[in-house]
């Protein structure tokens, strides 16, 4: 990989390559789409902003860059305040260190177990 393909990992350039995607598998492109689109349904019962902020932590969760970006940008679009950003950000650590503790126990399950 060159540097220049580790400095520019993510820039909003690479759009142009989404065609590549929609040409490729253009009926499980078209799903995808229509899923979001259906996730981030205004009429839905959850506002848009807590899908926003719901979307920002599994975001982080997972993170990935760009959903990062958009889902950032959309809480801010959606009214969202710093200080819910903050407690999204909080919230998503809490949980990935309680799966951690969670999953601890599997391993004292396993490290204790008799051969």
């Amino acid at each position: 990989m060159t540097q220049e393909l580790v400095e520019h990992y993510h820039h909003p350039s690479d759009r142009k390559f989404d065609r590549l995607t929609r040409q490729g598998a253009p009926a499980g492109n078209k799903a995808f789409i229509e899923m979001h689109q259906a996730a981030f349904d205004p009429e839905g019962e959850v506002p848009l902003k807590f899908k926003e902020l719901m979307a920002l932590a599994i975001a982080l969760t997972t993170q990935c860059a760009w959903c990062i970006e958009a889902h950032s940008k959309g809480a801010k679009a959606q009214g969202a305040t710093p200080g819910e950003i903050a407690e999204t950000i909080t919230l998503t650590a809490t949980m990935r260190a309680s799966a951690a503790m969670a999953h601890g126990r599997m391993a004292w399950k396993f490290f204790t177990a008799e051969a």
